[in-house]
């Protein structure tokens, strides 16, 4: 069952995850609509789908990644993706009027936004490369025992 969660600014804020560990937040503008893909190839022109509710420009910065962000949930979220073997995610949560937080989507797979990256200095797919280099590491140790 889904509802309607009316958020007092137009934005939501996805979670990185890699490793099943937090890596960062990501604010995601949703003042020109809800297409929340991160992926260059995900770029939707307004003007090109002819919707004249929307203006053709979008937000200079409609990603940015969220410097120091602290949300007392991400624990929680972390023991939720170690319990499914979810190593790799986004968690999309918004948080409404009254500041409670939602999150209402979990992804497995992920699009990384190198604009937003680039400002900020991190970068998800270092950091899932370094994971995944991690875990052959790992299976060569228990292959040599």
């Amino acid at each position: 069952m889904q509802r309607y969660i009316e958020a007092p600014e137009p934005f939501i804020t996805r979670l990185e995850f890699v490793g099943g560990r937090f890596l960062y937040a990501v604010r995601v503008d949703t003042s020109q609509g809800f297409e929340l893909c991160p992926a260059d190839a995900c770029r939707v022109d307004a003007a090109a789908i002819g919707s004249a509710a929307r203006p053709a420009a979008a937000p200079s910065e409609k990603f940015s990644i969220v410097e120091s962000y602290r949300d007392p949930l991400i624990p929680s979220y972390e023991r939720f993706l170690a319990a499914n073997g979810i190593g790799i995610a986004g968690i999309e949560v918004i948080v409404d009027g009254e500041g409670r937080s939602f999150a209402y989507d979990v992804n497995t797979n992920t699009n990384y936004n190198p604009d937003a990256e680039a400002r900020a200095g991190l970068f998800g797919m270092r950091a899932i490369a370094r994971h995944l280099d991690e875990k052959l590491a790992s299976l060569r140790t228990l292959r040599a025992a």
